[in-house]
């Protein structure tokens, strides 16, 4: 019999509050940090590097750029080619973030992750999306040693980055519901204390005041719930506690769509979609999206809605090895006719 208890990493640090980014020296010096490597992203290397840099006195840093597109090979030699350093620091977007994660997973060094929007979890997984052989992949990572979101800078980047992170937070309802449903179809097992991690994330979210999306409560609940939702993958040892159907049409989109939106826009479309098909949670999926402005904001958008079908269609395909409700055709026939029938569909897909 083999011992049922499980041990995890979950990050050390964990800052969510108003004006992080210019606390760093004492993070740092806290943790016994003296020689860090900064990454920057374009944006975050004009407009917050110097302004960063000069509230640093006492650690040695060696910041970089690091521009868009970099494969894996890239950021091997990358990695490899630096002096020593003992943490690695990615201030950025979701593409810097995933950059400083494999940089860190590559020389066995610490990782901390300061996201400059929430628009989806990934500055909290223990998997990044990097390009090998001219794909989008998903490799694994570590788990970041901290997180640190400034609510100041979140508050201030356009309004979708942020509805892409409600999207992306509400698709574990239906990840859930997919999950229960493979362990039913012996598929797969569900982890009960990731499940509820999940659950908690998004349930938590749900119940905060929505009538102002840039307000730093609301803010600070949508970083914490992604951050809980990222730290539930690490306990299952895979993504199904956050990831399911609505994921599989969102990834089926990028390889198709001529136009392809953000992550957590798509994600929280197919979201919606899925949730009339598992016939599960929908009143309160419509009501999180109306009110944020989720569903206005995507009307404007110019969505395809032949891609969606075609999305649909092609999405058991991108993980064969899963059986979620998309994967059954009858559920599949039943969301091509959700796309046709339900009324904010109808507004968002041409």
């Amino acid at each position: 019999m083999t011992n049922g208890v499980t041990s995890i990493p979950i990050p050390a640090i964990l800052e969510i509050k108003k004006g992080a980014i210019f606390n760093l020296e004492q993070i740092l010096t806290k943790h016994d940090f003296t020689n860090a490597v900064f990454l920057f992203d374009d944006f975050t290397y004009e407009n917050y590097k110097d302004k960063v840099m000069k509230t640093i006195s006492s650690i040695k840093i060696t910041p970089l750029l690091l521009t868009a597109n970099l494969n894996i090979q890239d950021l091997i030699s990358q990695a490899f080619s630096m002096e020593r350093f003992e943490v690695v620091v990615a201030i950025g977007g979701g593409g810097v973030i995933d950059y400083g994660k494999y940089i860190a997973f590559s020389r066995r060094s610490p990782f901390i992750s300061i996201p400059t929007s929430a628009s989806n979890d990934g500055f909290a997984s223990s998997n990044c999306s990097l390009i090998v052989d001219q794909k989008k992949t998903t490799v694994p990572a570590r788990v970041p040693y901290g997180i640190i979101a400034d609510l100041d800078i979140i508050q201030n980047v356009p309004e979708r980055f942020i509805l892409a992170g409600i999207g992306d937070l509400m698709s574990n309802i239906t990840a859930l519901f997919d999950w229960e449903y493979e362990e039913k179809m012996g598929v797969s097992s569900v982890n009960a204390f990731a499940h509820m991690i999940s659950k908690k994330a998004v349930n938590s979210f749900i119940r905060t005041p929505m009538d102002d999306i840039k307000n730093p409560i609301f803010l600070k609940e949508l970083v914490s719930s992604l951050t809980m939702g990222g730290i539930s993958t690490v306990i299952s040892g895979n993504s199904s506690p956050i990831s399911g159907s609505e994921h599989l049409i969102s990834h089926a989109l990028d390889k198709i769509s001529e136009n392809p939106q953000m992550h957590g826009i798509q994600v929280g479309i197919c979201t919606y979609i899925m949730a009339i098909v598992q016939n599960h949670r929908v009143d309160r999926m419509e009501k999180v999206f109306s009110r944020t402005g989720f569903f206005d904001y995507v009307k404007t958008l110019n969505i395809q809605k032949h891609e969606y079908k075609k999305a649909i269609q092609l999405a058991p395909s991108i993980k064969p090895g899963r059986y979620t409700y998309i994967h059954d055709e009858t559920f599949r026939k039943e969301a091509l006719q959700v796309i046709e029938s339900d009324k904010w569909l109808k507004e968002i897909l041409k």
